[in-house]
């Protein structure tokens, strides 16, 4: 009986293993080997979040868990993902998915290979910087931080411990607009004279009252680093609004509409004109002291990228010798007419191709390469949101070195470069 119960052992194990090795393609085209699957967590489960979480749900990845103050957001979170897992796997909802109210715990977590962190803006560089040491992966919304030294900061983590960040600036994965970029890249335009981008305002002071807080949120753990404000709904509405809110607005807490979309505008023109690693030189703000438009940045080769009204919707304008070019999320022209739709030539310039924001920053981490949209990238796109804040903030000319990221011999827009954290708290 013992003989026989060891060959039955024998047999079963041996049986089992050559199970676990059977051919992907026996199995067929439509399984992914647990070994492929990314193990991703969220940080931040807001609007922006489960919007981020429709993207995601078609990539070979297992969300395994999610982090917010607002436990009414996390645990709509928790069933929209297990929700996602059972569809694609045409099994009941996944248990096990980890509902943490400490971001924290996610990045102590050896199953979790990545973080989309979808916070607002003032916790992106703090929570950024403690998953690139954590050895995490990062999708990271945009814009990537609040200041330039946060930026710089990042960047350097990322590099420091050899993790791959995608900024979330998802038009550069966008056909038509790297289409823009290449045919003015290969001079369809002429030289390029100017850039016109049209964006919102610049950010304001934080000037709400203050509201009875709901308990379901920790509201220190939302303003964590920031200047305290009281709470109040319009920073953090309830999810049952679905809502972007409106701290975007506030300069505590963000760069104003004009870097919530000059993440996506002022990076299409920076990738339009090559400037992807620099900035510009110079910052020349509206005579109007009230404006909120007008303001000019030039580059070291003339060239003026000026914030614009275009009059039909946030998008970038070149201005060439011989033409221009008009892009942007529903719009695609330009004078002459003919030149929206000419095809790049062989030998000509083609920019990096990505049909698939989301798949290229897992295809980068599989392959230890840089996404289309790394942190040097997102962070000179950032920069020009935040050099623009600090120009109408302080309405004068100033001088830029983008080499140092330092203004020249100007002590008080030095210091708009650093985050003004609370007590407690440093990078």
């Amino acid at each position: 009986m013992t003989a026989s119960r060891r060959h039955f052992i024998r047999n079963t194990a041996l049986a089992a293993a050559s199970f676990m090795i059977v051919p992907r393609h026996v199995i067929g085209r439509g399984f992914t080997a647990p070994s492929d699957m990314f193990g991703l967590g969220f940080i931040g489960t807001g609007k922006q979040a489960r919007g981020l979480l429709s993207q995601f749900k078609k990539q070979p990845v297992r969300i395994l868990a999610g982090s917010d103050v607002d436990a009414t957001k996390l645990n709509l979170f928790k069933t929209l993902a297990e929700k996602a897992y059972a569809e694609a796997s045409g099994k009941a909802p996944a248990s096990g998915f980890k509902s943490l109210p400490d971001y924290r715990d996610m990045l102590a977590d050896p199953s979790i290979d990545g973080v989309v962190i979808a916070t607002p803006d003032h916790w992106h560089a703090y929570q950024a910087i403690r998953a690139a040491e954590a050895k995490k992966h990062i999708y990271l919304e945009k814009p990537l931080t609040r200041t330039i030294s946060e930026g710089r900061a990042l960047v350097k983590a990322v590099k420091k411990n050899r993790i791959v960040l995608q900024t979330g600036s998802m038009q550069r994965s966008w056909k038509n607009f790297r289409s823009a970029c290449e045919l003015v890249r290969n001079g369809y335009i002429g030289q390029v004279r100017e850039v016109l981008v049209h964006v919102g305002d610049p950010a304001i002071p934080c000037n709400l009252g203050e509201e009875t807080k709901p308990s379901h949120l920790n509201w220190e753990g939302w303003v964590g680093p920031a200047a305290y404000h009281p709470f109040h709904s319009e920073l953090s509405p309830p999810v049952e609004k679905d809502i972007f809110p409106n701290w975007r607005k506030y300069r505590e807490y963000a760069g104003g509409i004009l870097s919530d979309w000059g993440a996506h505008m002022f990076d299409i023109a920076q990738w339009g004109l090559g400037m992807d690693h620099t900035g510009p030189v110079q910052l020349i703000p509206p005579k109007n002291p009230a404006a909120v438009r007008g303001l000019e940045m030039v580059y070291a080769n003339g060239v003026v990228m000026k914030h614009f009204d275009l009059g039909r919707g946030f998008g970038v304008r070149f201005k060439g010798d011989k033409g221009t070019i008009d892009i942007a999320r529903n719009y695609f022209d330009s004078n002459p007419a003919n030149l929206a739709s000419a095809t790049i030539q062989p030998g000509e310039t083609k920019l990096y191709a990505s049909d698939d924001h989301y798949a290229d920053w897992l295809n980068a981490c599989k392959n230890n390469t840089e996404p289309i949209c790394p942190a040097e990238v997102g962070h000179r796109s950032n920069s020009l949101s935040a050099l623009a804040n600090i120009a109408y903030q302080l309405n004068r000319p100033l001088t830029w070195d983008p080499k140092r990221e330092v203004f020249k011999n100007d002590k008080e827009a030095d210091k708009l470069l650093l985050p003004n954290y609370r007590q407690g708290w440093k990078l």
